[in-house]
């Protein structure tokens, strides 16, 4: 099964020992300081706000961000060099892995492994919001390597 409750994604970040607030290796808060810079594509109009990478984690073990997918938008088929879950806060998403499509909704939680292959779709009634949690990390850096930071 490709998707899971809301308890499983949080098991996995508590589990990871994330927390609100200063991690030991912060100096003043500085561990914040990268969180919330956003990227915009330019052709899809998807946006992706970054909420934890290495810059503030301090470590390459996962990353997390906060995409929107704009009404109609269609990420195409495409791999992932890590582990990719998605949590969806509002809207509904299409997630679509080794051709197998899975339709969730606000509360439900749906993730891919390499090699799968995945692509995520959203309706004319969209837009789609979810929480995106890469591990190990650096998904982000080559997803939004040529959109705009906003």
């Amino acid at each position: 099964m490709r998707y899971l409750r809301w308890t499983a994604v949080l098991s996995l970040v508590f589990g990871l020992g994330m927390v609100v607030g200063a991690s030991p290796n912060s100096q003043d808060g500085d561990d914040m300081a990268h969180q919330g810079l956003t990227y915009k594509s330019t052709t899809s109009g998807t946006t992706l706000r970054m909420l934890l990478d290495e810059d503030n984690l301090g470590g390459a073990e996962v990353e997390i961000g906060e995409i929107t997918f704009p009404p109609g938008a269609d990420s195409g088929d495409h791999p992932h060099g890590s582990t990719e879950i998605f949590y969806v806060l509002s809207g509904e998403l299409e997630h679509i892995v080794n051709g197998k499509s899975y339709v969730l909704k606000p509360g439900m939680l749906g993730f891919v492994r390499p090699p799968d292959r995945v692509n995520h779709r959203v309706g004319s009634n969209g837009p789609a919001k979810a929480l995106v949690i890469w591990a190990p990390g650096g998904e982000a850096g080559r997803i939004v390597g040529n959109w705009e930071r906003q």
